[in-house]
């Protein structure tokens, strides 16, 4: 059985769906190797260092951008004292969480 994956941006928005006691900081690197810091709550992606398009359909990270760590935080987040759950996750680690909420 052939199993189709949605682009990893999806899946993390949609597991902020599922997990809205939760909030994503992704660490990217964009295809041009610009760095960015992306922020995923309750299955919105915003960028912390670049304008973000104000477009739903157009995802923040790009499906050829590489990520290089993924922090769970406690929801609400707190920017001064935020309550991480899980710091500096590769994304073959995050893939057991996204699989345990069916995305």
């Amino acid at each position: 059985m052939l199993v189709v994956r949605s682009p990893i941006s999806f899946r993390l928005e949609q597991y902020t769906i599922k997990r809205k006691e939760e909030v994503l900081i992704v660490q990217v690197e964009t295809p041009t190797g610009e760095e960015d810091t992306v922020l995923i709550y309750n299955g919105f992606s915003s960028s912390l260092t670049r304008p973000t398009i104000y477009d739903p359909d157009i995802p923040v990270i790009e499906e050829d951008a590489t990520i290089i760590s993924i922090d769970r935080v406690a929801s609400p987040y707190n920017p001064v004292e935020p309550e991480y759950i899980q710091t500096g996750l590769k994304l073959s680690a995050m893939e057991k969480f996204l699989v345990e909420a069916n995305v």
